[in-house]
C-alpha cells in the first residue's frame, strides 16, 4: 500500500467509525424512547366509583350525540338557557345560578365530557369526543334533545370559547351569548414538545401522572380564582373534589387536554353577529379582566360589566350581581 493510498483510507474509516457511533447512539435513543417509559409505574387509583353513585337528588342522566351525560335541568317553555362550565369546573359551578335563570325559562346545566360525571370514554370511534369541534356538536345535539331551534348560551371561562365557537358554526341555533371571564386570548393547551411525545403511546401512557396533581394544585387554582377565598367553604371544596372520585378521571382529563390547544378563535370573534354581554371580576387573575374588556370591545354591539371585587367565578363569588347584569341583558333581548 501505497502513502498515498493509506492517507485516503485514514478518513474513510474515520467517516465509517463516527456513522457507527452515530447509528449506536440513535439505537440507544430509541431504546430509551421505547422502554424507560414503560419502566415508570402508574399505579391505578384508589377508591373510584361510578359517576352514578355521586349523583344528587336532582341529577339527571341522558344519552347525547353518543355519550352518557349529567346533568340538571329546571323550569319550562323558552327560552332554552344553556350554562357552559370552563376547565376544572363542572356543573356545580351554576349552583346559586340555575334555579334563578330558569325562572326566564328553562335553564340547562351539563358537565361536558372529561368533566364532572358525565362519561369519559378512553376509545371512540370517529370524532374525538373532547375535541372542540365534538363539544359544539354535542351542545347542538342538546338543542336537539329538547326541541329547540335557539337557545342562550352563558359561558364561563372555557365554556365561554365553546360558546363562541357554537355561535360562529350555527348562528341560527344561538339567540344570545353571555360569556363569563371568556378564555379567547388565553394561550391554552400543553408545550409542543410535550404534544408532540404524547402522541407516541410509551409516552402517552404516562399522562394520567401529569393530571393527577390537580387533586392539591387545582386547590390552590381555585383560590386564585377568587378575589376573596376566604369565602370558599368546605362546602365548595368538596363539590369541586367530587369529580376526582369518579373512574378514569385522570386518563380523561388527559385525553381531553391532547384533544385541545391554541386556535384562532381571537381572529373571528369580530364575525359574531348575536346580542352579546361579557361579564367579568374586576381582579380576574385567571382570565385577565383587561382581556375580557378588549373582547367586548371587538365583539360587534357586545355589552360589558365588571363587577367590582370579584375574580374569575362571578357566578360563585358574586352571584346576585352576576345575576342582575345577566337578568338585564336577558329581558332587553326582542322576544
Amino acid at each position: 500500500m501505497t502513502d498515498n493510498q493509506a492517507g485516503t483510507d485514514q478518513p474513510k474509516k474515520k467517516r465509517k467509525r463516527w456513522v457507527r457511533g452515530l447509528l449506536i447512539a440513535v439505537a440507544i435513543l430509541l431504546l430509551l424512547f421505547v422502554v424507560v417509559p414503560y419502566l415508570i409505574p402508574v399505579p391505578p387509583l384508589a377508591g373510584l366509583v361510578a359517576a352514578e353513585q355521586l349523583a344528587d337528588a336532582d341529577s339527571q342522566f341522558a344519552d347525547v350525540a353518543g355519550l352518557r351525560f349529567h346533568y340538571k335541568l329546571q323550569g319550562a317553555g323558552e327560552p332554552l338557557i344553556v350554562l357552559l362550565h370552563g376547565f376544572g369546573a363542572s356543573l356545580y359551578s351554576w349552583r346559586d345560578t340555575l334555579e334563578p335563570l330558569s325562572r326566564l325559562g328553562t335553564a340547562l346545566a351539563y358537565d361536558r365530557p372529561a368533566f364532572g360525571l358525565t362519561a369519559r370514554p378512553l376509545a371512540w370511534t370517529g370524532e374525538n369526543p373532547y375535541s372542540s369541534a365534538a363539544q359544539v356538536s354535542q351542545l347542538i345535539a342538546w338543542l336537539d334533545r329538547l326541541g329547540v331551534q335557539k337557545a342562550i348560551l352563558v359561558g364561563h371561562s372555557a365554556g365561554g370559547t365553546l360558546a363562541v365557537e357554537a355561535a360562529l358554526r350555527y348562528p341560527e341555533r344561538v339567540q344570545a351569548l353571555v360569556l363569563v371571564d371568556p378564555a379567547v386570548y388565553v394561550s391554552g393547551g400543553l408545550p409542543g414538545f410535550v404534544r408532540f411525545l404524547a402522541q407516541f403511546p410509551p409516552f402517552r401512557r404516562l399522562g394520567p401522572l401529569l393530571v393527577r396533581s390537580i387533586g392539591e394544585s387545582g386547590i390552590d387554582f381555585l383560590k386564585s380564582a377568587w378575589h376573596d377565598p376566604s369565602k370558599i367553604t368546605p362546602e365548595i371544596l368538596e363539590g369541586y373534589r367530587k369529580p376526582l372520585k369518579v373512574v378514569d378521571w385522570d386518563a380523561a382529563l388527559w385525553e381531553f387536554t391532547l384533544a385541545n390547544g391554541s386556535g384562532d378563535l381571537a381572529a373571528r370573534v369580530t364575525q359574531l353577529a348575536v346580542p352579546t354581554l361579557v361579564i367579568t371580576g374586576d381582579d380576574d387573575q385567571i382570565v385577565p379582566t383587561e382581556q375580557s374588556i378588549r373582547l367586548a370591545s371587538q365583539i360587534p354591539g357586545a355589552s360589558l360589566v365588571v363587577i367590582p371585587d370579584c375574580g374569575h367565578l362571578p357566578q360563585e363569588e358574586k352571584p346576585a350581581e352576576f345575576l342582575r347584569a345577566a337578568n338585564a341583558f336577558l329581558a332587553a333581548l326582542s322576544p
